[in-house]
């Protein structure tokens, strides 16, 4: 389903709830007025392709900013993706909220990296910041937003390799890109932590400047029936959108005696309501708090003090996890608990290349 048209955001009070599954997006804008005696801070959002009520990466951006309004009395402007867009239009899109008076602007996704660096250094008075991307030559007035995601994904690969029953477990990237990688190199070293022998089979769906693999649940689920068919009895999706369609592919084969497990990201995917008829077979999700990093961002900004330069959200601070959502990891609960230790300390550190097969 295609949403083409966004208006009014509801101002939320109390729980942030996320919106159903939607689409993978044309541009759309949503303002909500400062309630009274708010603190008159307007904070625009970019959002990459799928935006609001992707059940993923920008619901966990939207969420983020949900909580800022609720708290701080915000007024705010969304504006989303379109798929195969240039870099012309997000320029327009981060243009068009700097000359409506936004600042700070948030942009959700490595996408829109040189887009705003162009316009931050265009417009030095205003503040950006950007969700998953750094560059050297950014400027001051933008702040990146990053995580570890090699480090939830370890933790997600100890739990594949301590439940496959044929020594053989999936990744599935949606863009081969140098983000995802983490997510595979992380993936397979947990992996390899519990039994290298364990096979690792990977399939990325789309390669730059194709970024249609993080919004189509046909390829993820297409993708995921060939790794069960080739024996991968755990399946890892790091694709947005269309790991959805990795998991409704793996509760198709899950068979009494045979269990297939799929492992969600960004979001504990188990409590999504439109993945709730598969939530049996979601082993665990790798989370990355993507919300937190909004809400921290925008409340230093309202307080005057703006985090700058490179803000890395790890293990250590909460930034990423693993769900125990369903009770299915409760038996690998030491083994886990281990491993955090060891990374939060450490002793370990997680490769952010992919090595070996």
């Amino acid at each position: 389903m295609r949403r083409s048209v966004k208006l009014a955001a509801v101002v939320l009070s109390g729980s942030l709830g996320i919106a159903s599954l939607a689409a993978c997006g044309a541009k759309s804008n949503s303002t909500t007025t400062a309630s009274s005696g708010g603190s008159g801070l307007k904070v625009g959002m970019a959002y990459d392709v799928g935006g609001r009520g992707d059940q993923g990466f920008n619901d966990l951006a939207a969420a983020g900013l949900d909580k800022s309004k609720a708290e701080f009395g915000l007024t705010t402007n969304e504006a989303e993706a379109k798929p195969g867009e240039a870099d012309s239009d997000k320029q327009t899109r981060l243009e068009t909220l700097v000359n409506n008076g936004y600042n700070p602007i948030i942009a959700v996704g490595f996408v829109y990296q040189a887009t705003v660096e162009k316009v931050a250094k265009e417009h030095p008075n205003v503040k950006f910041a950007i969700i998953d991307s750094d560059s050297s030559t950014q400027p001051s007035n933008v702040t990146s937003l990053e995580f570890t995601e090699q480090q939830s994904s370890y933790l997600a690969g100890i739990a594949a390799a301590s439940k496959t029953k044929n020594k053989q477990v999936g990744f599935i990237g949606g863009v081969q890109s140098e983000l995802i990688k983490k997510f595979e190199a992380g993936y397979r070293a947990g992996v390899a932590s519990v039994d290298s022998s364990i096979k690792v089979d990977v399939s990325y769906l789309t390669t730059p400047p194709d970024f249609t693999g993080f919004t189509d649940p046909a390829k993820g689920k297409s993708a995921a029936q060939g790794q069960i068919d080739q024996g991968a009895d755990v399946i890892y999706a790091a694709a947005g959108g269309s790991g959805t369609g990795a998991i409704q592919a793996v509760a198709a084969a899950n068979k009494p005696g045979k269990p297939v497990w799929s492992i969600g990201v960004d979001t504990d995917q188990a409590k999504q309501t439109a993945l709730a008829p598969y939530k049996d077979t979601i082993l665990t999700s790798a989370l990355k708090n993507v919300d937190t990093a909004v809400y921290n961002y925008i409340k230093s900004v309202k307080d005057g003090a703006p985090l700058t330069g490179v803000q890395r959200f790890d293990l250590k601070s909460g930034g990423v996890g693993l769900a125990t959502t369903g009770g299915h990891i409760d038996d690998l609960k030491a083994k886990l608990d281990q491993a955090t230790q060891q990374i939060t300390s450490g002793a370990i550190t997680v490769p952010t290349a992919p090595s070996g097969n």
